[in-house]
């Protein structure tokens, strides 16, 4: 990160390693399009079209109709219309998403979004279609939001540093695996109530989060794809030819603690092994101590080590 909030906002695509403030970004620029679209259409007498144009970006239940728009499985996570939903989906992806950021790095945040909203969306396409309580409103159902990846991130971020302490207003010091906690034992209570889709996909997130962590700790990183295709586009819209590959290596403590490393190394630059192992080995220390003592724990040498690390 570069400066204060909105100027990393207001300067998201001009930087790397910001994915953090490019997810913010593309949710916010997409819901005022969305807004302009719905006044001005609705005014002009297009309420119908313009509702029909937008459930073509949003997640439907049905299969035949997911079969016909298949692209809504990525759209949907992006779109909001109620200013309190963006509002609240984005608090908790800045608040959480910095979490996420330093331990891990921008690459894997933005994974942990996008893995997190696809999870999601399975996850109530999947209850729709299997329970017999949603088959009145299975052809009907649609869904939208960023909630399922936001709730992959705190989640996620809740599961490398529990004990990490966030002071709210009115309650105090929490630990945000109570706020986590608290949030997806409310999801599940209200899966079946007036917003079930939503509610169902927040749950597919959160699993989400919880087993991409623990994956990461065994030293394998379910991202690749997703990691894979941005960098493609990145080298794409900015015109280079991608001369990297993203490579990674399990963990060789014996703590379980341990994260894979990822790096994008030159082909025609060989790595010391050495030093790669040492480095290894000295990160996967700092967070196997976030893991029993939290982030808080770490010394000012550590969070500069971890840091860098993450930049790889």
């Amino acid at each position: 990160m570069y400066g204060n909030f909105w100027d990393n906002l207001r300067n998201a695509f001009k930087h790397s390693d910001n994915s953090l403030y490019k997810l913010i970004a593309i949710n916010i620029l997409v819901f005022f399009v969305v807004l302009v679209f719905r006044v001005f259409m609705t005014i002009g007498g297009l309420g119908d079209l313009y509702s029909s144009a937008l459930s073509l970006l949003m997640m439907p239940a049905s299969l035949p109709r997911l079969a016909s728009q298949p692209w809504s499985i990525f759209t949907y996570m992006f779109l909001h219309e109620g200013i309190l939903h963006i509002l609240f989906n984005m608090l908790f992806l800045f608040w959480f998403g910095q979490l996420i950021h330093q331990f891990l790095g921008s690459r894997k945040l933005a994974n942990l979004y996008i893995l997190g909203g696809l999870s999601g969306a399975l996850f109530y396409v999947l209850i729709y279609n299997l329970s017999p309580y949603f088959n009145t409103n299975l052809d009907s159902s649609l869904m939208l939001g960023a909630s399922a990846g936001v709730f992959a991130i705190v989640v996620g971020a809740a599961t490398l540093s529990p004990n990490t302490t966030f002071f709210l207003i009115l309650l105090g010091p929490v630990k945000i695996k109570y706020i986590a906690i608290f949030y997806v034992i409310l999801s599940f209570a209200n899966s079946a109530g007036a917003n079930a889709g939503g509610e169902l996909a927040h749950l597919g997130g959160a699993l989400l989060g919880y087993l991409y962590v623990v994956q990461l700790r065994k030293g394998n990183d379910w991202g690749i794809p997703v990691q894979k295709v941005g960098i493609f586009f990145e080298d794409l819209f900015s015109g280079r030819k991608s001369n990297v590959k993203v490579s990674y290596r399990k963990s060789k403590t014996s703590s379980g603690g341990g994260f894979s490393s990822f790096k994008k190394t030159p082909k025609s630059t060989p790595a010391s092994n050495s030093t790669e192992e040492a480095t290894q080995e000295e990160i996967d220390k700092i967070l196997d101590k976030i893991a029993d003592r939290g982030y808080e724990a770490l010394n000012k040498d550590e969070k500069r080590k971890l840091f860098e690390f993450s930049k790889k």
